[in-house]
């Protein structure tokens, strides 16, 4: 689901809020892995810090029980990457701690979709949060995000 040409129910890092960075956010039709688009940065400029001081998306899942812990979660994605070191982030979080791991940090060149799987545990009283950022200039690509209790 979109709006105003970006997915929804994601908390997106834009120009609008990163600081000192030039890119765009789009929902590209051309290059996808499943459905009809993937989520497409054409980055410029940015930081090497993550957070919301470079391009990229968070989501807490606080508001959908089914991904409250305990619980064990299956994470996967495809990525394409040219050019760019982007940084996946996930883990149980509740509003006053949590435990976010890298689960990937990475500038190789993926030039055919990859796919990418992870299992995440979230402990009780806790809920899931997964965080994207880029960190260098160039061609990134996300598609097919997947959250499966396991």
């Amino acid at each position: 689901m979109s709006e105003k040409g970006l997915p929804v129910n994601w908390l997106l890092y834009t120009p609008n809020t990163v600081p000192d960075a030039d890119f765009q956010i789009i929902l590209d039709q051309e290059t996808f892995k499943e459905g009809k688009q993937s989520l497409k940065f054409d980055v410029k400029s940015c930081s090497a810090i993550a957070g919301w001081k470079s391009p990229g998306f968070t989501n807490e899942f606080i508001e959908v029980s089914k991904y409250k812990g305990p619980g064990r979660y299956k994470l996967s994605f495809w990525v394409k990457n040219a050019g760019t070191e982007f940084v996946i982030k996930a883990g149980g979080v509740s509003a006053m701690e949590g435990n976010i791991i890298t689960l990937i940090q990475e500038n190789e060149q993926i030039n055919d979709w990859k796919l990418f799987e992870y299992e995440i545990d979230v402990p009780e009283n806790r809920w899931l949060r997964l965080e994207l950022n880029i960190l260098q200039p160039g061609t990134f690509w996300i598609d097919d995000i997947r959250i499966e209790l396991i």
